[in-house]
């Protein structure tokens, strides 16, 4: 079947929008062409600096014929529903057919050329492309993200003729600015468009394009007995800035290796997109941060000296960008924490929040108050988070403000000691699923006393998250307060912090400018932090349901909660589970229907009752020996001992429910059994609500 390959060829996308356009173009160009009727075999797109591709395989000729019969509204209906049919299906009165006192539209419709839709698709879709940043130029309407100078559309081989704005569609496409032959390519297919622009110097596929940078970039750097410091944000980013890449291997003046080595990286990084480079023959592992005085520069052309003149030229740059970065070290450090403290005071953190300097004060008293509880010394932790902001008025974190808490970290660890500086550069820990999670006491107590007044904060002015909107980054704050009590150990309600969190905002400062039903707050965060742990439970194979079994319990312990899940998920995974949650909806169902005939039957259940059932017998002292044992078991928070005490009861509900009959005629005994149904419930509910379990 025919193939059909599109092209959209401009000026220099931006490296960071690239994805996003592929993603698009699959998306909108697919939809339209769904919607006509049309299938194929596959679809793929391309990102690269200056163009856009797609390609689709096995297209079929023309859309599908139409013949379907479309029921409309009674031939008795208001004028207004006749008018709305005849809209949908283009006919007239006249063209109804009525039946029975319906009418009914046949349409019949012979389909289209694929070119037609194609062109009218790619005009649609290249009009109302939803770039994050767009522009104008000459004097038309189009809008693109940046010029378009080519369209190539083809299918089965000729070219799909259409113009938009003047930019009429071809056959022909560009190579390499520099490299390529200057001269136009004329294409015949997606196999020929790909040789013939590997060919001319564009590797059009972001994948080989990245193979290609991490290969050559290893090989330069292995050549002088270095490695490559790994990047793959970078990589992602250069791999879009260059349609046929060049890694150089370049030199730095040794003596900037006297900074940081975060603060080299980053102006390597951000500035000039450069990776690091580091010497495997000196002591230490990677994770040291030991750089060696070279970087790694991605160039977009094959220089003929080899690129020592690009080399030398971006080492003269990079040297420019770490003498700022030296000048604002030396400055740094000359300032210290006290003036940066004072220039806090001035700087707001949110109109109802009030200033960073009441935010410090709030997060110290409130580390203080945590400290005890992850074995930190109170002292510490006050002076540690009253000390963890003040970088953010440093000039280093001014220029760059990725580095904020890093550059604290050094800047305090002459004067407050290590573990102080630790602290202070971990405190924002983990700020996403693969950040790494602080274990050290006096860390864990700052990154808590941060995140926790963030997110009391923001609930009690009513920031809350909506929908997809998240401003302040509350549900990664409220995953970061989980994984750190999680794989710390802490012993601490969320409700509890929370309330901790208030009373050192009472304490500290008057910032909330609202009046806060403190019962409400507590609920809101709680319930908060119930989705954020179904999130991370579920990304770990756990279901949502048993946390909402867990959390109907209104324990908000998330250590204790977790193990209860744990358990619960391993008990409902067993054959005794599975058939108990089964008893145990089956007793809720009935009592659920007593409830709705009147009040339901409770109290002492008796045995020995005249021609009592032996399995009813069974169940009852089977229902108190598992009470007993679940008790005994949840004050040890033996978690897994209290879901084998509740296994034990599977075999005496499944008799009591095979062989007697709850709804008795005798008044005595079905109320009897109804309370027995009771105690199943109440023991079982003990560990979990399992009406909300869904399996």
């Amino acid at each position: 079947m025919p193939q059909l390959l599109l092209e959209i060829f401009s000026e220099e996308i931006p490296a960071r929008m690239q994805a996003g356009g592929a993603r698009d173009l699959e998306r909108l160009v697919g939809d339209r062409l769904k919607a006509e009727g049309l299938t194929w075999e596959a679809l793929t797109t391309f990102a690269g600096p200056r163009r856009l591709t797609l390609v689709i395989e096995g297209l079929p000729a023309a859309t599908p014929d139409r013949d379907e019969e479309l029921k409309g509204p009674k031939a008795s209906a208001p004028p207004q529903a006749l008018e709305g049919f005849l809209r949908k299906t283009g006919l007239t009165r006249e063209q109804l057919e009525e039946r029975d006192g319906v009418l009914y539209a046949r349409i019949q419709e012979t389909g289209r050329a694929t070119t037609e839709v194609v062109a009218e698709t790619v005009d649609a879709v290249v009009r109302a492309f939803p770039w994050p940043k767009s522009m104008r130029w000459g004097s038309g309407t189009l809008r693109w993200v940046r010029p378009i100078k080519r369209i190539l559309c083809l299918f089965d081989g000729k070219v799909v003729p259409f113009s938009i704005d003047g930019i009429e569609s071809g056959d022909a496409t560009e190579g390499h600015r520099f490299l390529g032959a200057g001269r136009p390519l004329k294409i015949r297919d997606f196999a020929d468009y790909r040789r013939q622009l590997e060919d001319d110097f564009v590797m059009l596929d972001v994948a080989d394009r990245k193979v290609r940078i991490l290969e050559q970039a290893k090989a330069v750097c292995a050549a002088k007995g270095l490695a490559l410091v790994d990047d793959d944000g970078l990589l992602d980013e250069v791999a879009g800035l260059a349609e046929w890449p060049t890694p150089i291997l370049g030199d730095m003046d040794p003596q900037f290796l006297d900074l940081p080595p975060e603060v080299v990286r980053l102006s390597m990084k951000v500035h000039q997109k450069y990776f690091a480079v580091r010497d495997p023959s000196k002591d230490g592992p990677e994770s040291s941060g030991k750089l060696a005085p070279h970087f790694v520069v991605v160039a977009n052309v094959e220089a003929t000296d080899g690129g020592k003149a690009l080399a030398a030229g971006n080492s003269r740059v990079l040297s420019a960008r770490l003498n700022d970065a030296r000048f604002f070290w030396d400055e740094d450090r000359k300032v210290g924490f006290d003036a940066w403290l004072e220039k806090l005071k001035g700087v707001t953190f949110h109109a109802r929040l009030g200033t960073l300097a009441e935010r410090v004060d709030r997060i110290a008293a409130l580390a203080r108050e945590i400290a005890p509880l992850v074995g930190a010394d109170p002292d510490q932790a006050e002076q540690a988070a009253r000390l963890a902001k003040a970088d953010l008025a440093s000039g280093m974190v001014g220029e760059f403000p990725e580095l904020q808490g890093v550059m604290g970290g050094y800047y305090a660890r002459a004067d407050h000691g290590d573990a102080i500086a630790d602290a202070i550069r971990d405190h924002y820990k983990p700020q996403g699923p693969g950040d790494t999670v602080p274990t050290a006491p006096l860390t864990v107590a700052v990154a808590l006393a941060d995140k926790l007044d963030t997110l009391v904060g923001f609930f009690a002015i009513d920031e809350k998250p909506t929908g997809s909107k998240d401003p302040f980054a509350l549900r990664r704050a409220a995953l970061g307060v989980i994984r750190l009590v999680l794989e710390n150990g802490v012993r601490i309600g969320v409700a509890d912090a929370a309330s901790m969190a208030k009373a050192c905002n009472d304490r500290t400062s008057a910032s909330w400018h609202r009046v806060v039903d403190e019962a409400a707050l507590y609920g809101e965060v709680a319930d908060f932090f119930a989705d954020r742990l179904k999130v991370l439970l579920r990304d770990q194979g756990q279901r949502h349901d048993l946390v909402d079994a867990v959390f109907a319990l209104g324990d908000d312990d998330l250590v204790r909660i977790v193990r209860r899940v744990e358990a619960l998920a391993a008990f409902l995974a067993t054959d005794d589970g599975a058939n108990l949650l089964a008893g145990y909806k089956r007793a809720s169902n009935i009592l659920k229907a007593e409830a709705k005939k009147g009040e339901v039957p409770t109290g002492m259940v008796q045995t020995g009752l005249p021609n009592q059932p032996d399995e009813e017998t069974a169940l009852a002292f089977a229902v108190g020996a598992a009470g007993t044992a679940v008790d005994a078991a949840l004050e040890t928070e033996d978690f897994a001992a209290a879901m084998t005490a509740l296994s034990r009861l599977r075999a005496p509900v499944d008799a009591f429910f095979d062989k007697v009959m709850v709804n008795s005629d005798v008044a005595a005994e079905r109320d009897n059994r109804l309370k027995l149904l009771g105690q199943v419930r109440d023991v079982m509910g003990r560990v979990a609500d399992f009406g909300q379990v869904t399996g």
